[in-house]
């Protein structure tokens, strides 16, 4: 199986040809997004922690700027951060691709900045517009999944279906990755049987562990369940996460990625279906798995989702029929099919891996045609991390 994509200098293959304007904290993101708005296919993302985020935000801003569909970078920074736009630009080169930097004290001030940015993103757009897509084999895809909003069509047909595609990539030759761990508590048993070896499974009950320790400390709590899970017929946790984990198919873990202070494991080369210790928050656990290295993501609703992700083009699927028949111009997707006896899930998987392909090779989501390009940081507290003792 093949697909149309655009060749990396590091050998990754992008099913985007996005122009990153990288904000390195909130305070130059005004100017980011200014010099973004002019220039066809530029992105201006920022997090929002701060100028001293710290190594795990830092970690996720290099790697989504490693991402094969970002086709070259522009890093702003005020000048005064404890985390410099150069530090950033300097490791993210190493991936071959344009990358450049500029700081607004050093420039003097907005106006001249603006100017700078804009000349620089210009010759970045000419430069990068006469790349070209060509034809690769399946193996050079990295798909991430994830669910959000679910109800107990999720379980029943929208994450299955998705699970049924996972299992048809990988045998494809192709990887996949599923970044939430809180949303496999109560399924630690499941996902344990599929471990490649037992370093792995020893890996899995790990970060399922881990994650159950951050929640419970006093003040959070754990059976946390949304309006529209209770509304949508799920009772608990556990029933919560034994429905999640179908969207991850049923072939071997091999792997679970780090996602720390100390490393943000990307995807290896090759096929297979890993974990990721990331978090259950939709946008930022799309820009954990963009910054391994996804370069898509198949997000599963039951209620409905209207948003989407700057770095990776996102698939919404739905398992509920009525969600599907209110909100058509979102969802990607109809897996209602399954409830509704109208397709089986292999049906629905073999609909959702032709799709992925047509993504893959240039054809818009609805998200991308609504101009849905949402981005966000998460970072745990490092505090709580070491009283916990899950620091590295």
């Amino acid at each position: 199986m093949k697909f149309n994509g655009y060749e990396r200098p590091d050998g990754s293959v992008g099913v985007r040809n996005i122009l990153l304007v990288l904000a390195v904290a909130d305070c130059s993101e005004p100017v980011a997004r200014m010099i973004a708005e002019e220039i066809y296919g530029a992105f201006a993302i920022t997090q929002h922690y701060g100028c001293i985020p710290g190594q795990m935000v830092a970690n996720t801003l290099i790697g989504v700027g490693e991402n094969p569909n970002v086709a070259a970078v522009l890093l702003v920074g005020m000048g005064c951060e404890g985390m410099p736009a150069h530090a950033l630009g300097k490791t993210i080169k190493r991936s071959g691709k344009p990358v450049e930097w500029i700081s607004i004290q050093e420039l003097g001030g907005t106006h001249n900045a603006l100017t700078k940015g804009k000349q620089i993103l210009k010759g970045m757009s000419e430069k990068i517009s006469r790349l070209k897509r060509k034809e690769f084999d399946i193996s050079k895809l990295i798909i991430g999944v994830k669910c959000g909003g679910s109800d107990t069509t999720s379980g029943l047909a929208g994450n299955p279906a998705v699970g049924a595609f996972v299992d048809m990539l990988i045998d494809a030759g192709g990887a996949a990755i599923m970044s939430e761990p809180i949303e496999a508590v109560g399924a630690e048993e499941p996902l344990a049987k599929r471990a490649l070896n037992e370093e792995v499974k020893k890996q899995i009950y790990k970060m399922i562990g881990d994650e159950e320790k951050r929640w419970s400390v006093p003040g959070a709590q754990m059976e946390f369940m949304c309006k529209g899970n209770v509304d949508g017929g799920l009772t608990t946790i556990e029933e919560k996460s034994l429905g999640a984990i179908h969207k991850s198919g049923s072939r071997p873990i091999v792997g679970v990625l780090e996602n720390s202070d100390r490393l943000l494991e990307k995807v290896p080369e090759g096929a297979g279906f890993y974990l990721q210790d990331g978090t259950h928050m939709e946008p930022m656990a799309m820009s954990f798995m963009a910054a391994a290295g996804a370069q898509m993501v198949i997000f599963v609703t039951g209620c409905g989702g209207t948003f989407g992700h700057a770095i990776v083009p996102m698939i919404k699927v739905t398992g509920n029929p009525e969600t599907y028949s209110k909100m058509p111009g979102d969802m990607d997707i109809n897996a209602g099919t399954i409830i509704t006896g109208e397709e089986s899930i292999d049906s629905v998987g073999r609909r959702i891996f032709d799709e992925v392909i047509e993504v893959a090779s240039g054809k818009a989501t609805l998200g991308e045609t609504l101009g849905y390009h949402n981005f966000s940081v998460y970072r745990r507290d490092p505090r709580l991390e070491a009283l916990l003792k899950i620091s590295k």
